[in-house]
């Protein structure tokens, strides 16, 4: 069974969910133009959640994916607190910001009973994890709600760990992907692959389609992933400066010009290990740092200095995630770049 079957879509394109960078609108015109469109989650509550995914069943009856972290919460430390605070009091000082006064932020939640019971009312056609799988009563929830599951591997450790336990397909990540890393069996950076590394590693180990992902940014670059095995391919970056996307900007400006030539694997922003372009607080502390909380805890105390940044119209302490391939970047509708990271593309039927 090809990819196409398997999730019912008429193009093997899968859009990268983009948590704080895209709603229901990116995901309704990929999925209208044949691909599969995507709805992070992770930042929604369940109300948001409810109304987005309303959003989308009225203006789509396409399949679409449904996007969730299944992270562990860290318990909070105010030791490790106060040293990313201090870490961070030159840069209070420059804006004239108090660390006293900072608000807790909005926190990625991972997927739970809650979401569940919203997925119950909606049904969507994929379901798809970031940093593993939740427990196996939240993946039996996932499944009764008559999802096919998918979820990131980024060595053919996870991936072989992932069709074990019995997932649809496997996101092949490679390292060139921005945004957050989905590793889950290790921290160590240093057994992370690049995309054309991985891929074939993996189609050749599992049973399961393979879906790549990871610095494909137009037709060439998902025909090379196709050659290799891939059933489709999972595409991010390319997204974000089209109108559907929320992408803020700052950011849209900084993915438009030589800056996004330069990306770096940085956990200033969250606290876990995340590809973006590389700006002044992570040439300064980073990119990886000690200091950093851990996920989703670094980003509280980062959060004011970005709004005071991006208010005056600079990115420097900005999550831009991006991938190593930003040249795909066009701003035009999602529909037509869909169609385009298609073209020449022979496909069944």
């Amino acid at each position: 069974m090809n990819l196409q079957q398997l999730l019912g879509i008429a193009l093997p394109i899968v859009q990268a969910p983009m948590a704080s960078s895209q709603g229901s609108a990116l995901a309704i015109a990929v999925s209208n133009a044949g691909g599969l469109g995507s709805l992070p989650c992770a930042l929604l509550g369940r109300d948001a959640m409810r109304n987005e995914l309303a959003t989308i069943k009225a203006q789509t009856d396409k399949p679409f994916n449904v996007n969730f972290f299944c992270h562990q919460p860290p318990a909070p430390s105010a030791e490790r607190e106060a040293g990313w605070r201090k870490a961070l009091s030159p840069y209070y000082q420059e804006f004239g910001i108090d660390p006293d006064n900072i608000p807790a932020g909005p926190m990625r939640k991972p997927f739970s009973d809650e979401a569940a019971d919203v997925l119950d009312e909606f049904r969507p056609a994929v379901v798809s994890f970031h940093f593993g799988l939740p427990s196996e009563h939240l993946l039996d929830r996932a499944r009764k709600c008559g999802a096919k599951i998918l979820s990131s591997a980024t060595t053919l450790e996870e991936a072989l760990w992932l069709e074990e336990r019995g997932v649809d397909a496997i996101i092949a990540q490679g390292f060139e992907a921005g945004g957050h890393r989905g590793m889950f069996l290790t921290e160590d950076l240093t057994t992370q692959m690049g995309t054309f590394a991985l891929l074939p590693q993996v189609v050749k180990a599992v049973k399961v389609p393979v879906i790549a992902a990871g610095g494909i940014a137009d037709a060439q670059g998902v025909a090379a992933a196709m050659a290799l095995g891939a059933a489709g391919v999972q595409v991010g970056t390319a997204y974000l400066l089209c109108p559907e996307a929320t992408t803020s900007a700052v950011y849209r400006a900084a993915l438009a010009s030589t800056d996004a030539q330069h990306t770096a694997v940085t956990n200033i922003f969250s606290g876990r290990p995340a590809r973006g372009i590389v700006n002044r607080i992570i040439r300064e502390l980073g990119p990886m740092t000690s200091a950093a909380p851990a996920f989703p805890l670094a980003n509280s105390a980062i959060a004011p200095l970005r709004a005071k940044a991006e208010s005056q119209g600079s990115g420097d302490f900005s999550p831009l995630w991006s991938g190593q391939n930003a040249t795909g970047c066009k701003a035009i509708p999602a529909a037509e770049l869909t169609r385009l990271l298609v073209a020449g593309l022979r496909l069944p039927g």
